[in-house]
């Protein structure tokens, strides 16, 4: 639930958008509270390599649903992207199988849809492998391969939040774990569909956290990514 006022995510916004505009390979996505995307889409405006997004979305277009927010809304409101299965949601109770009906839901509606995933712990047994190998099928066993160019797969190791860079996976876990996760895609959809996420075993962007609240921070990582 950040940032906790619309004025604060103005200012970040306005903040990141300087560095954005600026960028030739990079896309950038915002996701903010829902109700804070009609106000960003003023200021976003037209830029082309600036998007907007939400953190949630539910699996129906329309119905009886209190305190839901519908794909089609966020549509309306300026939003181009949805996050979902993001680990708190997951820690609330989401499941595989509800992350597989929003994703079918949110797919349809016309939203590019980042489909988050991740072990909560690493074991020398390789568990863990098996534990994602599901979790990827699971979460995407609703959704026809020619969505498939329309989802963003987003890794997310629980264990290794918030944790020094020294604690936390390096390069060579990442590349890894993108090849093992084109593997289970080819599986599941075939050699040609998975070579979109991600290409040749590589990662293709980041799914920025916390550092996201600060602008002079996310301004560094963009840059990075922009030169990487």
């Amino acid at each position: 639930m950040n940032p906790s006022s619309a004025k604060e995510a103005e200012r970040i916004l306005n903040g990141v958008k300087k560095t954005a505009v600026r960028l030739k390979k990079t896309q950038v996505v915002i996701c903010p509270p829902f109700i804070y995307l009609n106000n960003l889409k003023k200021i976003i405006g037209k830029s082309a390599n600036l998007s907007l997004g939400a953190q949630n979305a539910f699996w129906e277009v329309e119905g009886a649903f209190t305190g839901e927010v519908s794909p089609e809304m966020i549509r309306n409101y300026g939003g181009s992207y949805v996050i979902l299965g993001h680990s708190e949601r997951r820690a609330l109770g989401e499941t595989d199988e509800i992350v597989s009906k929003k994703t079918l839901t949110c797919l349809k509606t016309g939203l590019k849809t980042v489909v988050c995933i991740g072990e909560k712990i690493r074991d020398e047994q390789g568990d863990y492998l098996v534990f994602l190998r599901d979790e990827i099928r699971n979460s995407l066993n609703k959704i026809q391969k020619k969505f498939l160019k329309s989802v963003i797969i987003a890794y997310e190791p629980i264990w290794a939040i918030g944790k020094k860079d020294t604690e936390a996976m390096s390069p060579a876990d990442i590349h890894e774990m993108a090849i093992y996760i084109k593997k289970i895609l080819s599986e599941i959809y075939g050699q040609e569909s998975a070579l979109a996420v991600p290409k040749s075993g590589g990662v293709d962007g980041l799914l920025v956290g916390h550092q996201s609240l600060k602008p002079e921070n996310f301004n560094e990582i963009l840059m990075s990514a922009e030169n990487f």
